[in-house]
């Protein structure tokens, strides 16, 4: 049952929320240190983001069965491990915890939370059911993933724990993440084109052809990458612009080396590509904490 759940709520989204979580915090604060004492508030924003991601993740799968069957078989609803009903029980009740935790914790979270579950609502359930058209569906996750969830967590560690925001490092964060996010977005159908064109849901992929998708990503995740690498020069010397700039040459060269050995015939090689860009989105959020930490205390 436990497995069955973990895949369920998608394990690559529940890291990315988990690393967002506490390393949004980490660029808030500014300390390493403050982080024991502040293990009930940051604790409960991890619970109501999880509950979050599991309510967002699993009414997408509710109202994807047929077409997962297909793209993703392995999946609890698809593979029938779950039946409608618990998934839809599941879900329900990640959301409702959700809302209740996020009341508990402040209004920016809640806000927070009630935008991005609206958002996913839209995004998955007709009548809108916005996955159905590229460009809504891809500024709907931009929007959640790289605008919303950053903003709102800071807003909300900034009013628990005070302190100054740090606006030139959440502004980075915030436009090198929305640009990120998209490229997620249009990557994360590569491997799903059979089912998408079948059930009739475009695509970038479906509309243009995985290879200009991957070409349009590689431009979009490059110029994210340009925007610190200059600013680490502007601001150069220091430790911290240093560090920007290195750590984002090697990101950037691993997402260049994962992008020039992908098989865009070969779903398994294209779904590795795809988790490779996860684990990439994980470290960029640990990156910027470092350099604020390194920022702040030099």
């Amino acid at each position: 049952m436990l497995r069955t759940l973990l895949r369920f709520s998608r394990p690559h989204t529940i890291i990315a929320t988990s690393v967002q979580v506490f390393t949004i915090f980490l660029i808030v604060v500014g300390s390493l240190q403050a982080l024991p004492a502040a293990l009930g508030p940051v604790g409960l924003a991890l619970i109501t983001c999880l509950a979050l991601n599991l309510y967002v993740v699993g009414l997408n799968q509710l109202t994807d069965v047929s077409i997962d069957r297909i793209n993703k078989p392995h999946l609890p609803l698809a593979a029938g491990d779950f039946s409608p009903q618990e998934g839809r029980r599941i879900t329900f009740a990640a959301g409702a915890l959700g809302l209740v935790l996020a009341l508990i914790a402040g209004p920016y979270l809640f806000v927070t939370v009630a935008l991005i579950m609206a958002i996913g609502t839209i995004y998955s359930v007709p009548p809108l059911r916005l996955k159905r058209f590229p460009i809504p569906a891809a500024l709907s996750i931009a929007l959640a993933r790289g605008l919303i969830a950053n903003l709102g967590l800071a807003l909300h560690y900034n009013q628990v724990f005070g302190g100054q925001i740090p606006v030139v490092t959440l502004s980075l964060l915030g436009l090198f993440f929305f640009g990120f996010a998209l490229v997620i977005a249009i990557y994360k159908d590569l491997p799903d084109r059979e089912g998408d064109q079948l059930h009739q849901i475009e695509t970038f992929t479906t509309r243009l052809g995985p290879r200009q998708v991957l070409n349009s990503g590689r431009v979009i995740l490059t110029v994210c990458y340009a925007i610190p690498m200059l600013l680490a020069l502007v601001w150069m010397p220091g430790a911290a612009p240093f560090f920007l700039l290195l750590s984002h040459i090697v990101l950037s060269a691993i997402f260049w080396w994962g992008s020039l050995r992908v098989d865009l015939g070969d779903n398994q090689s294209i779904t590795r590509f795809y988790m490779l860009i996860w684990a990439i989105f994980y470290a960029e959020f640990i990156v910027l904490s470092i350099y604020e930490l390194i920022r702040v205390n030099s």
